[in-house]
């Protein structure tokens, strides 16, 4: 089985909405049965946002061929997960994350990057970083490299 597990892959959203879960890799998404997928990378337009701050932010990416949904975690001051971390570390990335709920605005063309994930069965995509798309040639760029990648990298196993 072909693996991308340290890549950000770049997929639409018809595309990570059909990854299923690996039986045998924990943590990792399948594409395909053939490729196994931890972290992706979209662009399209926030269609939905739901804010709870110091908790999280929920938003889903529409590229036109189906909506992603995204959460951004916001309580890491207060979340044992980043507790093992170095307190500068952890105060680095509630910063980065209060600034990039701030950006994440419904009809802006946004570029999400994270890990995969099963959340109630349904898969989504947990931020590690999100940027507000100015180039107005971005979306359509974005597809084109998902439908060169998926036919010359993707689907070669």
């Amino acid at each position: 089985m072909q693996t991308l597990q340290e890549t950000h892959v770049k997929l639409l959203a018809f595309d990570f909405l059909s990854l299923t879960p690996s039986p045998s890799h924990p943590n990792t998404l399948c594409r395909k049965g053939t490729l196994l997928i931890s972290r992706a990378e979209t662009l399209g337009v926030v269609t939905y946002r739901e804010h709870k701050p110091d908790r999280f932010l929920k938003f889903t990416v529409d590229d036109g061929t189906g909506c992603i949904p995204c959460v951004l975690w916001l309580n890491q001051l207060t979340s044992p997960y980043f507790s093992r971390r170095s307190p500068p570390d952890v105060r680095r990335i509630a910063e980065a994350a209060r600034g990039f709920a701030t950006l994440v605005q419904i009809g802006d063309s946004v570029r999400v990057r994270g890990k995969v994930g099963v959340y109630r069965g349904n898969v989504q995509l947990t931020v590690a970083d999100v940027g507000v798309e100015r180039d107005p040639n971005a979306e359509i760029v974005h597809w084109l490299e998902c439908l060169r990648l998926a036919t010359k990298c993707y689907d070669c196993v």
